[in-house]
């Protein structure tokens, strides 16, 4: 079975690519939340953003895996001495998975490293893809597409010794704007996803949203570490009820391209996050958030914060100047930038 996975890789490379994402109301995909919160309906919000974390495997010495991905230096071990606790570890845990050596796993993506938009999450979605295609093309069995992201997210969640969300794997598999309904395992759907704008939308979106990089990596491990620990042991628990329950009012006016309500509603969510951990935002994110409500529009931190990436919604009158200011506060830190990025319909594809 090895050799006739590198025989394929060698006569056809195998690519696949995925999207990254922002969100609201994070968090509670995450099983510590949404089991003791279930009857309040659990929910979060993302945007699948077009720009996609590739995945390219060629061939390379048999019973030998090679990972190379950008920020990181490439990584060689035989498959059955892989270290799931490697910087790329999780990408090793899912080539263990399918069992395949004698390859070469590139991993390239076109959004800042560590921005919070999602990126491991995505780059696992868009690996077991590409290993799903290569055992298609040597006539094995496969997963389906609902599958793979609930994959990611297991192996993810193994990998991290952690409880993991899994909204980021769902953005990457599906694309779109959607809203996720968290109802937990031992139900016939454990997750229900709903579409909150159709395709014909897309523009709409586009015109009303703005992404930017802070230029700082952002570490979600000490904020999200801190926001289980303290609803665990009650110290912050009504915040989450009313997290879920303004992303619902959020999602509600979104898909009524209600704007007004909508920034209103992202807003407050924004601050009760702050309220419970003012580090999710650094002096950048502060001023990005406060420039883009001076100018009647809502603002929120990718994923946990701590760095990363913002995003801006409002009404298109109101964005360029946002944007012009939120340009020159950039410009104060290197590599800190506005993102050109719009919605991703796509989700994970095969090529």
């Amino acid at each position: 079975m090895k050799n006739e996975f590198h025989t394929i890789v060698t006569q056809k490379t195998v690519s696949a690519s995925a999207p990254c994402r922002v969100d609201l109301g994070g968090t509670v995909d995450i099983p510590v939340f949404y089991y003791p919160l279930s009857h309040h309906g659990p929910v979060t919000f993302n945007i699948a953003l077009d720009m996609r974390t590739s995945v390219q495997i060629s061939p390379n010495t048999p019973g030998f895996v090679k990972v190379s991905s950008t920020g990181f230096a490439p990584a060689e071990f035989h498959i059955d001495e892989m270290p799931f606790d490697h910087p790329m570890g999780l990408v090793f845990a899912i080539a263990a998975y399918f069992g395949i050596d004698g390859i070469h796993i590139e991993i390239a993506s076109s959004s800042p490293p560590k921005s919070a938009l999602g990126g491991s999450s995505v780059a696992a979605v868009a690996v077991i893809a590409a290993l799903n295609e290569l055992m298609r093309l040597a006539g094995k069995n496969i997963l389906d597409l609902d599958t793979i992201p609930v994959l990611a997210h297991a192996l993810e969640e193994t990998v991290a010794g952690v409880p993991c969300g899994c909204q980021d794997q769902m953005a990457a598999a599906y694309g779109g704007v959607n809203a996720w309904y968290w109802k937990g395992r031992g139900r016939d759907q454990w997750f229900e996803r709903k579409q909150v704008l159709s395709e014909k939308d897309y523009p709409w979106v586009n015109e009303r949203m703005l992404v930017a990089y802070c230029g700082a990596q952002h570490d979600s491990k000490e904020i999200n570490g801190m926001w289980i620990q303290r609803f665990i042991d009650g110290t912050c628990r009504r915040q989450w009820t009313d997290i879920i329950h303004l992303t619902r009012a959020f999602i509600d006016a979104f898909a009524a391209k209600d704007v007004s309500s909508a920034v209103a509603w992202m807003n407050r969510e924004t601050d009760i996050r702050r309220e419970m951990t003012p580090n999710v935002l650094d002096d950048i994110g502060e001023k990005l958030v406060a420039a883009a409500r001076q100018n009647d529009c809502g603002a929120r931190f990718a994923g946990a914060g701590g760095g990363g990436c913002l995003w801006a919604f409002g009404e298109p009158g109101r964005l360029p100047a946002v944007k012009s200011v939120w340009k020159g506060i950039l410009d104060t830190r290197e590599d800190a930038r506005l993102l050109n990025a719009s919605v991703d319909m796509a989700g994970v594809s095969v090529f």
